[in-house]
This record gives structure tokens, sequence and C-alpha cells, in this order.
């Protein structure tokens, strides 16, 4: 291994190796690079008829986006939506309807506060419902994609609301025949007297590495160690071959002549 023609035939290997460790690095770099989320402006307080209109369906960059939307409450349609998890804790919200200020008075579900009692829940939206704050308000809050429908428990009552549809909302608010709706539904910053605010963090935003990238970035760093097992492979081939040669050449001396 150490004759000069090895050496030569190790630099090559070794120059073989480093290129395939070069292409792995940068498809590594490319996993990490196309893996990477923008950082959204979630944070950043944006008008409602910025971010979505009614009837259209919020997309996945606008969810978690904190708004600010201007309308009245409609009275009566204040709703107890069950199965509501707060810091850990299983609960109620009572949910409001805000008629915005866009000429077509379109309708905006919103979360106005939570509890863990269901009574302190119905007590709330009952009184809500008797005398539902007047005058135009301006709120602010995060606005979340709806959910889906769910199978509903065996022993809930037909009336019960266990997930926050805007389908199902709007089936249950008054005079909602032809109203436009936004798909999208707001939790608000203040929460109504007798409940406490909802815990509404800002959505995460993960990494997701391109695992397709990864692979290949893998298969680059085996083809460079295979360059470095070629040359000592072939080395040491070439050895043993010198070793037996010389034992046939021994062997032969060894022979007496006839």
């Amino acid at each position: 291994m150490l004759r000069p023609r090895w050496i030569g035939v190790l630099v090559l290997c070794l120059a073989v190796a480093g290129a395939f460790a070069a292409l792995g690095q940068w498809q590594l770099a490319r996993a990490i690079e196309s893996g990477q989320v923008v950082p959204s402006e979630t944070e950043s307080v944006r008008p409602l008829a910025d971010v979505l209109e009614p009837g259209v369906g919020i997309r996945e960059v606008d969810a978690g986006q904190r708004i600010s939307v201007t309308g009245t409450w409609v009275p009566g349609d204040y709703l107890v939506v069950g199965d509501r998890v707060n810091d850990g804790v299983l609960g109620y919200w009572v949910t409001g309807h805000l008629a915005t200020d866009r000429p077509d008075a379109a309708g905006l579900a919103v979360a106005v506060g939570w509890t863990k009692d269901r009574q302190v829940a119905d007590r709330v939206a009952d009184a809500l419902n008797a005398d539902a704050p007047s005058g135009v308000v301006e709120l602010e809050g995060r606005l979340n994609p709806p959910e889906g429908p769910e199978e509903p428990a065996s022993d809930a009552a037909p009336t019960d609301l266990d997930n926050m549809s805007v389908a199902a909302l709007l089936n249950r608010w008054s005079g909602a025949d032809g109203l436009r709706v936004f798909t999208a539904f707001l939790v608000d910053d203040d929460a109504a007297d007798g409940l406490e605010t909802i815990s509404s963090p800002a959505p995460s935003q993960e990494i997701q590495l391109n695992w397709l990238n990864i692979f290949y970035a893998a298969e680059w760093v085996v083809f460079a160690c295979f360059a470095v097992f070629l040359w000592y492979r072939l080395a040491k081939d070439a050895w043993e071959r010198e070793i037996e040669e010389l034992e046939d050449a021994e062997e032969q001396a060894s022979q007496p002549t006839a």
C-alpha cells in the first residue's frame, strides 16, 4: 500500500470519494432548503376583508391569522359547543353570530369564551340571548378553519354541538335563509362575562425535510465509502497475488531437478 502506484490509486480514490461527499452534502442542503417553512405573518392583525371572503374556503397560509372585524351581534344565536379543550382541560365554548359590517351583513361565527362547566355555559348563552350586546362592536382574535362533522356520541342529545362546524351553526341561527357566511370562525381575544378567555396560540411552523433528497445524500456517502474500500480491496488483492506467486516460486525452487 506504500508503493507509489498504490499511493497514486489512493489519491485518485480519495478525490472520487471527496466528489461523492460533496454531492451528498449538496443533496442534504437541498433537503433542508426545500423543507424550510417561510414564517407567516399570523401575528400581525389584518382586516377580515383582506383575509377571507364569505363562502370561500380559508387558505392554509391564512389558518390561524389574527384578524379584526366590525359588526353587530345577532340576538338569539348564542350557542354552546362542547368537547372544547382549553389548556388541557375539557369544557365548553359559548359561540355567537356576528353580522359583519359588509353590505350583505355576512355572518361570522365567533367563540366568545370557555368554561369547564356546562351549566355555566348554558347560563351565559341564555343571558346573552336574552340581552345581547347592542351596537357596533370591533373584535380581534384568531381566524380558524371549520371543523368537520363528527358522529355524535350515543348519549348525546340531538341538539348538542360538539364541533365548530360553521354549517351546523348556520342551521341553528335564526333568519339564516339566504345568508352569506364566512367558512372560518373567530376565536375572540376577550371573553364574555362569566367565561374564561379561550387559549388560541399561534399555529406551529414545523420544518418538514425532503426525505428523497436525504436518501440521495445517504447514497452518495455510501459511494464515497465504496471508493476508499475499492482502493483497499485492489491493493489487498495485488498483495495476496504477489504472496501466492512468491510461494509458488519458492515451492518450485525447492523441488529437486531431475
